[in-house]
């Protein structure tokens, strides 16, 4: 049967302030005049993931839970201006909100409004099989109501990824998602021996390959083959905004996957996309599209520049955060 999707993303739908900073940490004061205004948009992890698969041209439907408010219209008028098939579930609590501070350098600071999850909002299992049985894969966020769609997923036969974002290796919430996908994307951020952690997943999990990603400093892959290092993609452009990079290297990587290339090779698609989102500004929404990518991961191959490991390469240690 031919699938109808190739990726379901479930979760990650919401609203986010963009605030830019004149520096971070901003420092204490009564108030602070911001030169570059203050906006709401739509685009939250799931929404941002969904926008960088469908512009490398993957078939995506985005599930998740909205509320039926002003900001719930943004998120799907976000999809809809996109051509990005969603569906939104009613959402007690009301659509997910965040705050982010970006610095001059493109740094972020997200405060993340953890009201807005009610205990009875749920995904129902009906209508994630349903989805589920029509992709080919499915990347779940972390946010409210996810955890419980993993065993519907499972059962779907579909192939799974997740991205942990800043998890410490030992908050719970994240174990389910950590030992439950086949390929795991987390960040170096908050990780104090980050391959002790990338190892512990592959151990106790099902995962094929364990990604944790360290910003300028590249990431880093853990296979059956061992640890390598991928090395960072110069952007081509100023960096105004980190905000996405981690979501588009998602993107990267789950679109060499989907198209059967290896590991290193799908590191290196999910490098050059993190690049990339880092020259969009966080009050737009962009991704790169699939011409751009293949052309970008091919000068880089060309040129000896993609980092990619030599055979039998030795192990390699990420640095802490």
């Amino acid at each position: 049967m031919n699938a109808t999707y190739d990726v379901l993303v479930l979760g990650g739908a919401g609203v986010d302030t963009i605030v830019y900073v004149p520096e971070l940490p901003l420092p204490w004061a009564d108030s602070h005049l911001v030169e570059r205004g203050i906006e709401a948009r739509a685009g939250q992890t799931g929404d941002f993931v969904a926008l960088g698969l469908s512009a490398l041209g993957l078939r995506t439907h985005h599930l998740d839970l909205v509320g039926d408010d002003p900001f719930g219209d943004l998120v799907r008028a976000f999809h809809r201006d996109r051509g990005l098939p969603f569906t939104g579930v009613p959402a007690t609590a009301g659509t997910k909100r965040a705050v982010n501070l970006v610095g001059p350098d493109g740094r972020r600071l997200s405060l993340y409004d953890g009201s807005r999850a009610a205990a009875e909002d749920r995904l129902p299992a009906g209508l994630v099989g349903s989805l589920a049985s029509a992709s080919r894969h499915a990347h779940v966020s972390i946010t409210h109501g996810c955890a419980e769609a993993l065993p519907v997923l499972r059962a779907a036969g579909v192939t799974i990824s997740t991205d942990l974002h800043d998890w410490d290796g030992e908050n719970p919430h994240h174990e389910p998602f950590a030992y439950g996908a086949d390929v795991v994307f987390v960040s170096c951020a908050a990780l104090g021996d980050p391959e002790r952690t990338m190892r512990r997943v592959m151990e106790r999990g099902r995962a094929e390959a364990v990604v944790a990603t360290a910003g300028a400093e590249g990431a880093y892959l853990l296979t059956a083959e061992g640890l390598t290092r991928v090395p960072a993609v110069a952007p081509a452009g100023p960096v105004v905004d980190s905000n996405g990079a981690g979501d588009a290297f998602a993107a990267g990587f789950l679109f060499g996957r989907l198209s059967g290339e290896d590991p290193p090779r799908c590191a290196l698609y999910g490098a050059v996309a993190g690049a990339y989102a880092c020259t969009v500004p966080a009050t737009r929404a962009a991704a790169i599209d699939r011409a751009g990518l293949l052309r970008e991961a091919a000068r880089l191959t060309a040129s000896g520049a993609d980092g990619a490991p030599a055979p039998g390469a030795g192990r390699v240690s990420p640095p802490g955060p």
